[in-house]
């Protein structure tokens, strides 16, 4: 019985140990997330004549007046 147990607990944690190459795709994942909002930030202010300082700061006062 306790042979069998040792099995079924090395079988059930094995995959857990695996897990270097998930753990890198959400890496990946958050570093293209972050170079597409880059992108589109910088889009968005390209055509602007005011600063982006301006831009944040009515972005910041919208989502104030969202949350309350």
């Amino acid at each position: 019985m306790k042979n069998s147990m040792v099995k079924f607990a090395k079988r059930m944690l094995e995959p857990v140990k695996n897990e270097r190459g998930a753990q890198s795709l959400e890496w990946l994942g958050l570093a293209a997330l972050l170079i597409l909002v880059l992108g589109i930030i910088s889009t968005a202010v390209s055509g602007q004549s005011e600063g982006i300082g301006n831009i944040i700061t009515n972005i910041i006062s919208k989502i104030s007046g969202m949350v309350g």
